[in-house]
C-alpha cells in the first residue's frame, strides 16, 4: 500500500492521548459489511455505506472502495463521461493511477496517495479512467471515492477542482508511535489538512501497526465513521471487532478509539482505516443516480437541465471513453 508513508513515525508530531477523565470515548452504534459490485465500465467496488441510514451518514452520501485489485493487461477500467450536481466528490488513490477531466477545466493525474476534490455544485460533467499505459500493462489499483453532500444554499455554487498531492497531506503519529495518521481534509488534533471543503468535515487515512492504538480527538459536532481498508482490529469504547470491508458508525463523544489486532492476516500486515466525520446538514435528501438535491422537483429540473445541455458539453479535446 504505497500511500504516502515515513521511515520513522517518531519524528512526526504526536497526537497526545486524551485525558480519559475529561473526554468521552464514542460508542459504536453499528458495524456493517460492504457488499461487492461494479462501477463505471466494470471496475470492482465495495459499497461502504450499504445498509446504513442516511441520517447517520449525514453529511456523507455514498462511498466506494475501488479495488484492491491486481489487473492483468487490458483489464483496467474507468468511467465514461457522466454528470453530477449538488455535492462534492473526493477520489483518493492509494495504489495505481487515475486520470480525471471535467468540462469546467479541471483535471489531472492522481496516483499513490493523491486526492482529487471535485465540487460538482451547480453542475459538471467528468470522466475518470486509468491511463493508457496502465490499461496495456495492468497493475495494482486501490482507491476510495467519497460523496459529500452540500447544503441547499451551496448546491448552486460554481464547480471547482482541487488537486491534493500526497506530499501535501499532514502527517502525524499516534501517542505510542504505533499509527501513522494522514490528514487529507479538515482539522484533527489541531492540525489542518490541505483539502478545502464547503461542508465542515474531516477525512483521515490511518495505518496502525499490529497492536498499535490510535485515540483521535474528534469534533463533538461531527458524526464519526471508521471504514477498514485492510487488516483487523477493534473500534470504540467497547472494542467492537472490525475488518476489511466493514464500516463502524459511532455515537456521540469526544474521541474515536481504534486498535489493531496483534496478529494480522498474512496479506495485510497492518490495519488501515479511513476515519470520516462531518457536521450534519439536516436537510431532506433527494438522490437520483449522479444527482443529489433536496426535492424531487429539483431532481426533475436537473434531469431537464442535463438533457438540454445546461450542465455543459464534453470538451472537444477529451480523454477517451
Amino acid at each position: 500500500m504505497p500511500a504516502i508513508t515515513v521511515d520513522n513515525r517518531l519524528e512526526l508530531p504526536r497526537i497526545e492521548a486524551p485525558d480519559a477523565a475529561t473526554t468521552v470515548a464514542r460508542p459504536v452504534v453499528s458495524v456493517t459489511s460492504a457488499p461487492s459490485g461494479y462501477e463505471g465500465e466494470g471496475f470492482p467496488v465495495r459499497r461502504a455505506f450499504h445498509g446504513v441510514d442516511l441520517a447517520l451518514l449525514d453529511p456523507f452520501i455514498h462511498m466506494d472502495q475501488m479495488g484492491e485489485v491486481d489487473y492483468g493487461p487490458g483489464e483496467p477500467r474507468g468511467t465514461s463521461w457522466h454528470p453530477h450536481r449538488g455535492f462534492e466528490t473526493a477520489t483518493y488513490i492509494i495504489d495505481g493511477t487515475f486520470e480525471h477531466q471535467d468540462n469546467a477545466g479541471g483535471g489531472g493525474v492522481i496516483t499513490n496517495g493523491d486526492t482529487q476534490w471535485m465540487t460538482a455544485g451547480a453542475g459538471i460533467q467528468h470522466i475518470e479512467r486509468p491511463p493508457e499505459k496502465l490499461v496495456q500493462t495492468g497493475g495494482l489499483f486501490h482507491g476510495i471515492q467519497l460523496w459529500v453532500n452540500l447544503p441547499s444554499a451551496q448546491k448552486w455554487t460554481p464547480p471547482r477542482y482541487q488537486d491534493i498531492a500526497a506530499g501535501h497531506q499532514v502527517l502525524l503519529s499516534s501517542h505510542d508511535g504505533g499509527a501513522l495518521v494522514r490528514v487529507i481534509a479538515g482539522e484533527v488534533a489541531g492540525h489542518r489538512g490541505p483539502g478545502v471543503t464547503h461542508t465542515p468535515m474531516a477525512f483521515v487515512h490511518a495505518t496502525l501497526s499490529p497492536g498499535g492504538e490510535l485515540v483521535l480527538p474528534w469534533n463533538s459536532a461531527f458524526n464519526g465513521l471508521v471504514y477498514a481498508l485492510r487488516g483487523r482490529g477493534t473500534v470504540g469504547a467497547e472494542s467492537r471487532p472490525i475488518e476489511l470491508g466493514q464500516l463502524a458508525v459511532f455515537g456521540a463523544g469526544d474521541t474515536i478509539r481504534i486498535t489493531a489486532d496483534k496478529t494480522q492476516p498474512s496479506h495485510s500486515p497492518d490495519l488501515d482505516v479511513l476515519v470520516l466525520g462531518g457536521r450534519p446538514i439536516g436537510e431532506p435528501v433527494a438522490w437520483y443516480g449522479p444527482f443529489v438535491m433536496n426535492t424531487k422537483a429539483e431532481i426533475e429540473q436537473t434531469l431537464e437541465d442535463f438533457r438540454a445541455g445546461r450542465l455543459g458539453g464534453i470538451p472537444a479535446e477529451s480523454l477517451h471513453t
